[in-house]
């Protein structure tokens, strides 16, 4: 025996799919220099980041060191 919700449900995800489909049809990736300017934009930002942060946990680690000496 077939419910008329499975039905109604098998319709809806097929729509679902459709829609999915005529999405990814929108989409426009971008071409290889572009990719390549942000990933090298992306690890350099990254890079100077890390480094901000090793200077500021250095600079807390000596005042906490100097506070806790006195």
């Amino acid at each position: 025996m077939v419910n008329m919700g499975e039905s109604a449900e098998k319709k809806a995800s097929l729509g679902f799919f459709k829609g999915v489909k005529s999405e990814f049809k929108k989409i426009i990736w971008p071409d290889r220099q572009s990719t390549l300017k942000q990933s090298v934009a992306v690890v350099a930002i990254s890079i100077v980041v890390g480094v901000i942060i090793a200077i500021l946990d250095y600079v807390v680690k000596y005042g906490v060191n100097f506070i806790t000496s006195i």
